[in-house]
């Protein structure tokens, strides 16, 4: 069960769900909009979880599938997420990066994307909606309702787990609502502290994360294809 929230924390990375959350923090009233994308986000991943966790749990794939097949889907995908990984942590891709800057430059010309142009608009309306349309499952999600559809611990459990990891997964949503509500002041510190944070090591931590789940997926593989 450990690895399920192992997958929740890397999901917290999301890298729109960062972009939203420090975008209004940056405006009025950030504590409404915080709150109606979170309200949005949770409505859409809670609903794909539960509907991910409860197909795979009642899927009538047979146990050499179960046994070979996914195990070595598990090493694949495990060992092309450690591929990117180590290429991007020893500076071998410098093609895609001088890419992305060209891109960057681009893009600077351009119009913001819609849905950061509703963000700050400034109304949690809006934040709700685009809470719904931006919250559907990314990979490390997915990985983890298939971990959590293998642990046959019970529907009622099995809820309460899909809850628990969007709690975790959204932390950086409910955070800084928690903190406006009971020390708004201190928030605001810790905000800014936080955002210098992410400019300096924000990189750094997502290949972090990255090295996390392809070592978990490869000695989950592993183990399985062995016993």
């Amino acid at each position: 069960m450990g690895s399920v929230f192992v997958f929740s924390l890397t999901a917290a990375l999301n890298p729109t769900l960062l972009t939203a959350t420090t975008l209004m923090l940056t405006l009025p009233s950030p504590n409404r909009l915080l709150l109606g994308y979170l309200l949005g986000a949770l409505i859409t991943s809670i609903t794909c979880g539960l509907v991910i966790v409860f197909a795979l749990h009642g899927s009538s794939a047979s146990n050499t599938a179960k046994r070979t097949v996914n195990p070595i889907i598990d090493v694949t995908l495990g060992a092309l997420i450690l591929l990117v990984v180590f290429v991007v942590a020893t500076g071998r891709d410098q093609r895609r990066r001088a890419w992305s800057e060209r891109r960057r430059e681009r893009a600077e010309h351009k119009p913001a994307p819609r849905w950061k142009r509703q963000l700050s608009k400034g109304s949690a309306r809006d934040t709700f909606v685009v809470g719904i349309l931006l919250s559907f499952p990314g990979a490390s999600y997915i990985a983890g309702m298939d971990d959590l559809s293998k642990q046959h611990i019970g529907t009622v459990l099995t809820v309460l787990a899909v809850l628990a990891f969007n709690a975790i997964m959204l932390v950086l949503l409910e955070l800084p609502l928690i903190g406006y509500a009971i020390r708004p002041e201190w928030t605001e510190a810790a905000v800014g502290k936080f955002s210098a944070w992410l400019s300096r090591s924000g990189a750094r931590a997502a290949l972090y994360a990255g090295g996390a789940i392809a070592i978990i997926l490869i000695g989950r593989g592993t183990i399985s294809l062995l016993s």
